[in-house]
């Protein structure tokens, strides 16, 4: 039986302290807080490679890019990305759409969807309508609210 169609999940959270720079959907966002990670912490990045990582049955980013190993630490999570992209196309799928949710109380990321979706799209060659991103804040419930920390979901759907 042929197996053209494969859905990927993605979830990371990252917590958030004062004075950390703050990088979502590849971009930086001036803000009071910014996410803690062995690498630059980008959530949406994170989300995106473990739903393609998972659509391949290839493990998750920690498999692949271990934080235990130096050579990731602060490393843009655009360099990531771009390695697991190369997987997606060595592995002959193209990706149809990806779905990311992040879950955070401050800052309103309402503004800066487009650029995230803009220079996500040109890092995995889609168009950005393949793209969506959403931003919710969890109504102050949670670590999420109480502005400990971000998370995200992301759902992909890849093709052969």
């Amino acid at each position: 039986m042929s197996n053209n169609f494969r859905i990927g999940h993605g979830y990371d959270v990252h917590k958030l302290e004062k004075g950390k720079r703050f990088v979502i959907g590849g971009i930086e966002i001036d803000h009071y807080k910014g996410a803690v990670g062995h690498s630059d912490a980008d959530v949406v990045i994170h989300v995106i490679c473990d739903a393609l990582l998972g659509a391949l049955s290839l493990g998750d980013i920690g498999s692949h890019f271990p934080d235990t190993d130096n050579k990731y630490k602060n490393i843009d999570s655009k360099i990531l990305l771009e390695k697991v992209l190369a997987l997606v196309n060595d592995n002959k799928y193209i990706i149809s759409n990806i779905d990311v949710t992040i879950l955070l109380q401050e800052p309103k990321l309402r503004n800066h969807i487009d650029s995230m979706r803009d220079i996500l799209s040109k890092i995995l060659n889609i168009e950005v309508s393949q793209i969506s991103i959403k931003a919710t804040t969890t109504e102050g419930l949670g670590f999420v609210g109480r502005e400990e920390g971000i998370a995200a979901h992301c759902v992909c759907l890849i093709k052969q």
